[in-house]
């Protein structure tokens, strides 16, 4: 994919292990296998570079610092949040899939449960994923915020279940078994 001039891209640097945060007060936000990396945006069409920002922008507006965590080991996003959960000061993670859909976790609740699940990755905006970002940051806080407001639409998943289907599949073909994940920081360049 090529970008045109102004275009925002991201590219994730690996810092090293990611271990357990001792801050209080951060949100870890667990990326998946090919956030950033084979995959430059969601299913579509925002891209990476922006949902990030506004993610990052929503959990810093709330005075929480965020650590950005790539799980290699799975395509599951319920995994990967429940681990981001785990590794977090906080106990609160966001975790993201290259096609968007997007979930909050604690650390203290079972893998299969969450804060928040945003499943309808189609319909999920910037102004969604900055929402997103400032609810995970009021729970890091304590507080018990509204869920943040979604839009539905029943034909979405009839619409977009096919190419859905493929990304998890090539997000699945990227998984390296035994991956420990890795904190990244975003290296952010825009096009010439």
């Amino acid at each position: 994919m090529s970008t045109t001039a102004g275009e925002r891209t991201l590219r994730l640097v690996e810092v090293g292990p990611a271990t357990r945060g001792e801050r209080r007060d951060e949100v870890v936000v667990a990326l998946a296998p090919g956030f950033a990396d084979t995959f430059s945006q969601t299913i579509v069409g925002v891209p990476h570079a922006e949902l990030l920002r506004q993610l990052l922008a929503g959990i810093e507006e709330q005075g929480v610092a965020a650590r950005l965590v790539r799980f290699r080991h799975t395509s599951d996003l319920a995994a990967m949040a429940h681990a981001g959960a785990r590794l977090s000061g906080s106990g609160i993670s966001v975790g993201v899939l290259s096609r968007g859909t997007t979930m909050i976790h604690q650390r203290d609740l079972a893998r299969l449960s969450s804060l928040e699940l945003f499943p309808q990755s189609p319909l999920m905006t910037l102004e969604t994923f900055r929402n997103v970002g400032r609810n995970a940051a009021r729970y890091a806080k304590g507080e018990s915020p509204e869920p943040v407001p979604t839009l539905n639409d029943q034909m979405a998943r009839p619409r977009w279940q096919a190419k859905a289907a493929l990304l998890h599949l090539k997000e699945t073909e990227l998984i390296v078994k035994g991956a420990k994940p890795v904190e990244v920081t975003p290296d952010v360049a825009t096009a010439p």
